[in-house]
């Protein structure tokens, strides 16, 4: 399988940080304004967000930039409705922070349409194939950072991994917080096909509680007999609710971040977030020491990791095969 990076809120409400740095003059403050498509604001935190935003915040303080200390974070969350996004866009630019940490191909470029001068560190997805960039080692401009999109290769591996787990899957439901186009669904299907599996489309236009339980319903109504969760922001900051959701309905569920697992989810694999964290706050140090973005590579991961939770495979009544067990980086008892 080729080895990708993947990944995935605006108008909330903000907060004060400070972060040190390397070679930075005494009692000199820089600004990060921090900017999620789908996370609340108050969950952008060290103490309080997910494990990829808590790894991203250690590492900054590992470099030396310390929150309090040389460096102020302004929050923002769209909470998951892209219809905010420009609207946050300009609000953050105004403000002119020495650097923008965001997420969310669509996110990104509307911050790359409000600004060509601040410094913007991203965790995206295709960057390439949205027409963003023509080369991820030479981005050039005003953006850098880390892409979680690994395509069809990781849906087909997510698919592999739950037929192992489940042979006699046949009906597959994909949550999805952005609609698919033609072209990817036929690719998405295919991949279930060539293992036996129907996979069916969920797209969910506003991802809330309400509509979350609308859909464990229904697809426990229409006896699917697994689900996959897309990378987006959307469904992360849910990521208790679906895991309870998932329990509750008793449907197994591959999820594309270890942050599902460590909540009481069934399983994952993933790139490996909490590198992927490191480079972003890497590039943010970078930034702040005087280097232009556009001469900071993307980065692609390598390491892609499978985290199973056997106590979520007892509540949902699965016995998960010794083999894919053995397989696992991780294994919850």
């Amino acid at each position: 399988m080729r080895r990708r990076e993947f990944l995935g809120l605006v108008g909330g409400a903000t907060a004060a940080w400070p972060i040190a740095g390397r070679a930075q003059q005494p009692g000199r403050q820089h600004r990060i304004a921090f900017v999620h498509s789908g996370i609340p604001a108050d969950q952008l935190t060290e103490t309080t967000g997910p494990f990829w935003v808590r790894r991203f915040y250690e590492t900054l303080r590992g470099l030396g930039d310390t929150e309090g200390s040389n460096l102020v974070v302004e929050r923002y969350s769209a909470e998951g409705r892209s219809e905010r996004f420009a609207a946050l866009a300009a609000e953050v630019v105004s403000r002119n922070p020495d650097v923008i940490v965001s997420n969310l191909n669509s996110l990104v470029k509307t911050f790359i349409v409000a600004t060509t001068t601040i410094p913007i560190v991203a965790i995206t997805g295709d960057l390439i194939a949205a027409g963003l960039l023509t080369s991820l080692a030479h981005p050039g401009g005003n953006l850098t950072g880390v892409s979680i999109d690994a395509g069809i290769e990781i849906v087909a591996k997510r698919l592999q991994i739950l037929k192992e787990a489940m042979p006699q899957a046949a009906k597959v439901a994909y949550l999805l917080s952005n609609a698919w186009d033609d072209k990817m669904g036929s690719s998405y299907r295919e991949a279930g096909q060539r293992l036996g599996i129907g996979l069916a489309g969920n797209f969910l236009p506003e991802v809330d509680e309400a509509q979350l339980r609308r859909s464990f319903a229904e697809m426990a109504q229409q006896q699917f007999d697994a689900a996959l969760v897309d990378e987006g922001g959307s469904f992360l900051a849910h990521r208790a609710l679906i895991a309870e959701l998932a329990e509750k309905y008793r449907l197994p569920v591959i999820y594309p971040y270890r942050d599902y697992v460590d909540l009481g989810g069934l399983m994952t694999y993933a790139p490996d977030l909490g590198e992927l964290a490191q480079r972003l706050a890497n590039d943010v140090h970078q930034i702040l020491g005087g280097t232009k973005p556009g001469d900071i590579p993307f980065y692609q991961p390598t390491k892609f990791l499978l985290i199973v939770n056997l106590k979520a495979a007892k509540a949902l009544g699965l016995d998960l095969p010794s083999t894919l067990i053995a397989r696992a980086d991780e294994v919850f008892e």
